[in-house]
């Protein structure tokens, strides 16, 4: 449930993709973090769950939920949505690709479905009114997936990197984007670009007081064309207490939309309920 120190060789759709998605590969120096610090991420709310630090203080790393389900509640599962954009993809925002899915919002609020995004501060700065309207729907919670998406570890598919010095600047940077964009209450979860990590990274961050979020189904939305692979690979990865990796960016995920309106009403019929990241971390904490 609970994996303290692990390589970035974790099953990873989402580095490869960005990097296919137009990151140049080269290692490139993440803008310079506010001279202001960021709203500390424990600031959000003091009753959010969160994972007691690892052995020698190390960020705890959250995969998955308990295992059980009673028959009255249903069994949780906890949709993730990645808002993945790198420092360095203004030029093509603006050229008119979109990093963004209004489609995918809308149908997780029709469908009823509580969710967890991990956005880039990138991303909140260029979407800053969908950010605001994620943030303030009492469905959604917001979750700190980096500034820049660039990978906390070398060798991250291709991402270029963060050097040890600027990883926590560049969480804290996020943090304060989402500040800027009217984001309330974001949650005090952090998910690695590319979802590689090693025990430095985990060092460097202890101080911030995140949890560290991976998952344990991968969804291969990743620049799928074929919704039907997509739901089958979700729906036979899901179990009680799962967290399904997804995206949430149109040019990089354009079936994911069709993808969800296909898994929850299955999973439904199989007795699952949707659940936030944050109740999952909750029961793991017995809390639930």
């Amino acid at each position: 449930m609970i994996t303290l120190v692990r390589r970035a060789t974790a099953l990873c759709v989402l580095g490869a993709a960005l990097a296919a998605c137009g990151t140049t590969g080269a290692e490139q120096t993440p803008r310079p973090a506010p001279s202001a610090p960021a709203p500390s991420p424990s600031s959000s709310s003091a009753r959010t769950p969160t994972l007691a630090p690892g052995p020698a203080g190390l960020t705890p790393v959250f995969e998955h939920g308990p295992r059980t389900g009673g028959a009255k509640d249903g069994k949780p599962v906890a949709l993730t949505f990645d808002a993945d954009m790198t420092a360095d993809q203004g030029p093509r925002a603006a050229s008119g690709e979109r990093f963004d899915n209004p489609g995918l919002i809308a149908a997780l609020r029709e469908l009823k479905v509580p969710a967890t995004v991990f956005m880039t501060g990138r991303w909140a700065e260029e979407y800053p009114d969908e950010a605001r309207s994620v943030g303030r729907d009492p469905r959604f919670e917001i979750a700190n997936h980096s500034y820049s998406h660039y990978a906390y570890t070398d060798d991250c598919y291709g991402l270029p990197t963060v050097s040890k010095d600027r990883m926590r600047p560049d969480l804290e940077r996020a943090y304060a984007a989402f500040e800027k964009a009217g984001v309330p209450n974001p949650m005090p979860y952090f998910r690695f670009p590319g979802g590689c990590y090693d025990k430095a990274a985990l060092e460097e961050l202890s101080a911030t007081g995140v949890t560290a979020v991976q998952w344990d189904v991968v969804s291969g939305d990743a620049f799928a064309t074929d919704a039907d692979a997509v739901t089958r690979q979700v729906l036979d990865g899901v179990r009680p207490g799962s967290v399904v990796v997804m995206h949430c960016t149109r040019s990089a995920a354009p079936v994911t939309e069709e993808v969800v309106r296909a898994v929850v009403p299955e999973l439904r019929r199989q007795g699952y309920r949707f659940v936030k990241v944050s109740e999952l971390v909750g029961a793991a904490n017995g809390h639930a």
